[in-house]
């Protein structure tokens, strides 16, 4: 906690291009001082904060652009408190689940409302938000979304290179802070193309999840010609002896990272003994690789018809909550008509809020800070503005600024996916009559038909696999889900009255 006269802050926050002489800390109160609520607008970075204004008797709390940190609050009995950490609410409300919640994670694998929680009584301030609570009113509003700018154009094609890498290189020093960084390092593009930066200014080490038997998998292969060439070390995390839901699972809430824990779990923890600061490649690969589509590809998509929901849903939870109403939404959602579909649909993706928090050090339990360049706001903008083509088409961007630095093996290499699902072939291989055949929680009753739900081996397609895999999810959850500890971030500021 930082108190300066009549302001009190409490932050989890890396301010970038800060002054030297100034903390993270002391660089938001000095905004805030400056601008008051608008101070959102001139920080960059990640950063979740709350400052109590003794002379305005206000909370002013805000959230970074793309909700890499974590915030979450609750408004109980006339009392507004928060905390970065979901688990450290929890003891002072009830466990009432959030049912719209609950049917978003078994029908999408995450909950499509960036503003709630599993639980009823603990929201999520979204990201690129603020929130004011000041004479008895919480106020929400939003200071910034993922938009198209206007398109950037400059005279020749260096310009564009150069002024992207000098973004990239920046995104990744900001992130840094330490003479030693971890870097969770495939053999694609992205992640090596952090490794080359990062190498020219810290000691680093890269760590990969590597397939050598379960499918077909080349990441060991270009993770070591990409190492060699920089001359740094790389770890690999041999995944293929990992069985399903395999590790640690005490999550705050039920995620799909819970399926393949135990890979996670072991690769951030390589990460932590190494450094205290990793770097991730997400979302090289939806902001720099549009894919080129024909019309006809287009329409196909705009027809495509997809199945009901999943048969085992119970169907008096499905009327409560509009499931149908809210599956059939879902998937009529039509690509924008604009020069970057593959981008704002990904930037626009929930998945992101999740992902991120399942990152943070509350929800690892690791000293680890997970940061991820690429999703730089300065960076994002500047790519969404330039032309299309070339330069977000198969990473040509990338490509062209990481000529030097790469080996021509990394650097020509086709933008892939993992050829296979880990999952699936799991099932396939192994037996996993565990995971129909289980302690039931009574509540999980309430949403699944479970005579309806066919053994986990005869689902033939990736996604009936995972649908049917996040039932025993969200029954571990709800089986091992409980209150823990008292509060180390939450702070009762001010009762407010109903």
């Amino acid at each position: 906690m930082l108190i300066r006269e009549n302001l009190r802050l409490t932050a989890n926050a890396r301010i970038d291009d800060r002054e030297e002489n100034k903390t993270d800390g002391e660089l938001i109160l000095s905004a805030y001082e400056r601008w008051g609520e608008d101070c959102v607008q001139h920080l960059i970075g990640d950063f979740a904060f709350a400052i109590w204004d003794n002379r305005s008797q206000r909370l002013f709390c805000a959230r970074d652009h793309l909700g890499v940190k974590p915030f979450f609050y609750t408004y109980v009995d006339g009392k507004f408190n928060y905390s970065t950490s979901l688990n450290d609410l929890r003891p002072g409300v009830s466990n009432t689940l959030n049912e719209i919640a609950v049917g978003d994670y078994l029908l999408f694998g995450v909950n499509q409302n960036n503003s709630t929680t599993i639980f009823k009584d603990i929201q999520r301030l979204p990201p690129g938000h603020t929130l004011t609570v000041a004479n008895n009113e919480i106020k929400i509003r939003s200071y910034w979304k993922p938009a198209l700018p206007p398109e950037l154009r400059y005279r020749n094609s260096h310009s564009y290179v150069e002024r992207f890498l000098e973004l990239l290189s920046r995104a990744v020093r900001n992130r840094l802070r330490t003479d030693r960084v971890a870097i969770s390092m495939s053999g694609g593009l992205d992640s090596t193309s952090l490794a080359a930066i990062a190498s020219e200014h810290a000691d680093v080490a890269g760590f990969a999840v590597v397939y050598d038997d379960l499918i077909p998998d080349e990441e060991r292969r270009y993770s070591e010609l990409a190492a060699r060439h920089l001359g740094i070390r790389v770890t690999h995390l041999n995944a293929d002896r990992y069985s399903l839901f395999d590790g640690k699972m005490d999550q705050a809430e039920p995620f799909l990272v819970s399926v393949l824990t135990g890979q996670f779990n072991e690769l951030l923890r390589l990460c932590a003994e190494f450094s205290p600061v990793a770097l991730t490649g997400y979302d090289g690969d939806a902001l720099m690789h549009e894919p080129r589509q024909s019309m006809r590809t287009r329409i196909r998509r705009m027809l495509r018809k997809t199945d009901s929901i999943p048969e085992w849903i119970d169907e008096g939870f499905a009327r409560r909550t509009n499931l149908r109403e809210r599956w059939e939404m879902f998937w009529a959602r039509r690509e924008d008509d604009n020069k970057r579909p593959a981008a704002m649909r990904a930037l626009n993706s929930k998945i992101w809020t999740s992902l991120f928090e399942g990152y943070d050090s509350g929800a690892t339990g690791l000293d680890l800070d997970v940061r991820h360049p690429f999703l730089d706001v300065r960076l994002v903008e500047y790519l969404l503005a330039i032309p299309t083509e070339p330069w977000c088409v198969n990473k040509h961007i990338l490509r062209r600024a990481m000529s030097d630095k790469l080996p021509a093996a990394v650097l020509n290499r086709p933008k892939t996916g993992l050829m296979g699902d880990p999952a699936l072939q799991l099932v396939r291989r192994a037996s996993v009559r565990w995971l129909d055949s289980f302690e039931v929680s009574p509540q999980l009753r309430a949403f699944v038909n479970l005579n309806r739900r066919r053994p986990v081996a005869e689902e033939k397609t990736s996604d009936a696999l995972w649908a049917s895999l996040r039932v025993f999810a969200l029954n571990y959850w709800l089986t091992n889900s409980q209150p823990i500890g008292d509060s180390k971030w939450n702070v009762n500021l001010k009762p407010l009255n109903r």
